[in-house]
């Protein structure tokens, strides 16, 4: 019988990078995904506000293999569920605890899922987050992380919003499983811009996250 797929928080905690790609031009978002994969970016969400997001998830879907895992984000409601499903989407990414959460998890699809304080957070663990994207994670930045983890040390947390270099170091040594990254690491690629600026960018997040501290081993689904 063959082993099991790692679970979503066992990725991110041997990743540490989400890649969050949105843009207006599918044929840009769907090179930017590629692109972020050859430079062994393996966790990328797609945004559904991106110009046909659920074609370009099906479409990176059919050319990447297993060892990328492939998800749709800013997911509201339970048809972004199913619609994302067909795709191919691995993975769900809401902005806020919604019915979408429940859904994917119905679905067999792991979740992570926005919030921001400590009822939502624990409301998402609740419903079947696997992870829970700190979002906007900027509001409050590492010191809100700390917070949040001091009540709350078995959540595995991945702040979102505003993650540069800098901000992507301090989140992870202040316990973070991974950070999620969008404009700071896409840039304008997913609207028609470079692609060496972007394979430049993804090799200095990756150097990034290879350099912090080890997650820990606790935590909902490790």
């Amino acid at each position: 019988m063959p082993p099991s797929a790692p679970s979503l928080v066992s990725r991110l905690r041997r990743q540490r990078l989400v890649a969050i790609v949105r843009g207006t031009d599918p044929e840009a978002a769907l090179r930017t995904v590629l692109v972020l994969a050859e430079e062994g970016v393996h966790l990328i969400e797609v945004s559904l506000t991106t110009a046909d997001a659920c074609d370009v998830i099906r479409r990176a879907s059919r050319v990447l293999g297993p060892e990328v895992l492939l998800g749709a984000g800013t997911v509201l409601d339970s048809d972004d569920v199913r619609a994302a499903a067909d795709a191919g989407a691995g993975w769900i990414v809401t902005p806020v605890v919604s019915e979408a959460v429940a859904t994917a998890v119905a679905a067999g699809l792991p979740v992570l899922a926005g919030a921001l304080t400590p009822t939502e957070v624990h409301t998402a663990v609740c419903a079947g987050a696997d992870a829970v994207k700190l979002f906007p994670a900027s509001v409050g930045g590492p010191a809100l992380l700390r917070a949040l983890r001091d009540p709350l040390p078995h959540v595995p947390f991945v702040p979102v919003g505003g993650v540069d270099q800098d901000a992507a170091r301090a989140y992870l040594a202040a316990g973070a499983v991974a950070v999620g990254v969008g404009s700071p690491l896409v840039g304008d690629a997913a609207r028609g811009g470079d692609s060496d600026q972007l394979r430049a960018r993804a090799r200095a997040f990756l150097a990034v996250c290879r350099e912090a501290v080890p997650a820990g081993d606790g935590g909902v689904g490790a």
